[in-house]
């Protein structure tokens, strides 16, 4: 049996075609590729034709010089490794350190166990921990001790110190104190008695003119004392 060489040769034609196609298909998505890969890895748009060219004018060996001398990491894999370091960098800012001993401490301790540096004082209202800079307790506004809080009234600051301190008695029972009144009546005998004495002293027409003198002095210092 023998082959028709005109059916022969319509095959090969046929084949040759394919096989041509097939490689102009692959040297295109080669340069595609190439120049896709290369946009990923950098940012310059010259270094991205340049590599595309290469490939287009040298095919499959372009392609391994390619593999070769291409970036190892894409620029979103930099990106990730980037913000991985950075929070690195931040997490290990955020330790806590003692400023004695340099170790690293713990965000609930008060005294720092190696070296007893104090490292934090407790709200005196609320409880809880303050750094020791703080002049007022971020969680219920309450000021140190010490430290007057901005825009408060006097009656805010009196209310607010320990009731053994602010314990004041009312006008009225200090006007009718019977402790209050016999001090004062000591206070004013021991005034009245030099002017006295100074009148018995003195002559009888002397003591009629001294009498009012040392009475107006009497009255004037009992006027001093209640104005004070």
């Amino acid at each position: 049996m023998t082959l028709d060489p005109t059916f022969l040769s319509g095959i090969t034609l046929v084949l040759t075609g394919l096989a041509g196609a097939f490689l102009v298909a692959l040297w295109l998505a080669l340069v595609i590729w190439t120049y896709r890969d290369m946009r990923a890895r950098h940012r310059d748009r010259l270094v991205h034709i340049l590599a595309a060219l290469m490939v287009a004018l040298l095919n499959l060996p372009g392609v391994l010089v390619y593999l070769i001398l291409r970036p190892a990491r894409t620029l979103e894999e930099e990106y990730q490794q980037t913000l991985e370091e950075e929070a690195l960098l931040q997490s290990i800012e955020d330790q806590s350190v003692c400023p004695g001993c340099e170790r690293h401490t713990r965000e609930d301790w008060l005294v720092c166990p190696s070296c007893q540096t104090k490292l934090r004082k407790r709200c005196h209202s609320c409880g809880r921990l303050m750094d020791l800079p703080w002049n007022i307790c971020p969680y219920c506004g309450t000021p140190a001790p010490g430290m007057r809080k901005e825009g408060g009234t006097m009656d805010e600051l009196v209310r607010n110190l320990p009731a053994e301190k602010t314990k004041v008695l009312p006008e009225d029972e200090v006007k009718a104190s019977p402790e209050t009144d016999e001090t004062e009546v000591a206070a004013t005998e021991e005034i009245a008695k030099p002017v006295l004495e100074k009148i018995a002293q003195v002559p009888s027409d002397e003591a009629e003119a001294a009498e009012p003198e040392g009475a107006n002095e009497l009255l004037q210092e009992q006027q001093e004392r209640a104005e004070n």
